[in-house]
Order: structure tokens, then sequence, then C-alpha cells
């Protein structure tokens, strides 16, 4: 009995140090794609950071998902010199991972590759509320519209392609991401 317990305690703390590990390996990849190739717009910048968010989605449970978005992203603002938007990002990055699901044995699926539309929205919606209220004016937010869209076509653009490699070397299957039912 004792064995079993043993064996299952160490497969839950080896998930676990999967899950974090990849959790920070993303959130890496998202604050480089975010901080260091990014175009500078009227009141922060335009990025293909999201595309990692979206990935991260896809693959990770939904808290682990939440933190790649709202750390990544975050640590994006604040070390770029843009804290003021830390606030508005922790929030949008985090409930922009709610429409993906991790559930299906694929990363580039239907139902994730339709939940960029949600996670357009929440972007565009959030930040333009953001920025009008605390940042500017809503004139201002407005005229950033068009580079919230540009953000997410791009990064859908690098999640689809990720997606697609990852999914050609099996990697949900292969390093232990496909999800339990």
């Amino acid at each position: 009995m004792s064995t079993n317990v043993s064996t299952k305690s160490r497969n839950n703390t080896s998930k676990n140090i999967k899950l974090l590990t990849m959790t920070a390996l993303l959130a890496a990849l998202v604050y480089v794609l975010t901080a260091f190739l990014h175009i500078p717009t009227n009141n922060g910048y335009t990025h293909v950071g999201d595309g990692v968010v979206f990935l991260a989605a896809s693959m990770l449970p939904l808290p682990y998902a939440m933190a790649v978005g709202a750390i990544g992203a975050g640590l994006a603002d604040t070390l770029s010199g843009f804290i003021i938007w830390l606030p508005a990002t922790f929030i949008i990055k985090a409930v922009t991972s709610l429409y993906f699901t991790n559930k299906k044995p694929k990363i580039l699926c239907l139902r994730n590759i339709l939940a960029v539309i949600p996670a357009w929205l929440t972007c565009v919606a959030g930040y333009t509320l953001y920025e009008g209220t605390f940042i500017s004016n809503y004139k201002a937010a407005i005229i950033a519209l068009p580079s919230y869209t540009i953000q997410i076509v791009a990064s859908m653009a690098v999640y689809i392609l990720l997606s697609i490699g990852l999914d050609k070397i099996g990697f949900k299957k292969n390093f232990g991401f496909v999800s339990e039912k």
C-alpha cells in the first residue's frame, strides 16, 4: 500500500514540476516576444507575445495558462517602461486564456482557432476601456484600435505556426501534456 502511495506522490510531484517548468518557460517566451520584438504605438506597443499566451492556453491547465499570460506580459510591461499598462495587462492576458481548451489531443483544433475571436475582442475592449479611462481619453483609445487588431492577427499567425510544428512532433502526447478527462 505504501508503495502505491509513494509512487502516486512521486508522479504528482513530477507532473507539478513539469507544469511549473513549462509555465515558467512559456512566460519567459511571452516576455521576450513582447518586450524585445515590438513596434511602438501611441501609448504602448504592438507585439506577437499573445501567440504564446494562446499556445499556453491550448496546452496547460487553466491556472497555469493564466499565469503565463499575466506574468510574461506583465513583466514585459514593467521592465519595458510601460508599467502604467500592468493592471490591464495582468487581467486581460489571464482572461484571454479562458477561451482556449487544453483538453484536445492536438494544440491546433477548431475551438482554439475560433478562440482567437473572443480573445481579440477581450484585448480590444479591455485595453480601449483602460486607455480611455486611466491613461488618456477615449479618442486616443479609439485611434489605437487598429494596432490591437494587428497585434492579434500577428499573434494568431505565430500561434498557428508554433502549434503546427508542435502538433507535428506530437508535443502534447510525447511530453505528457494531454489533458485527462
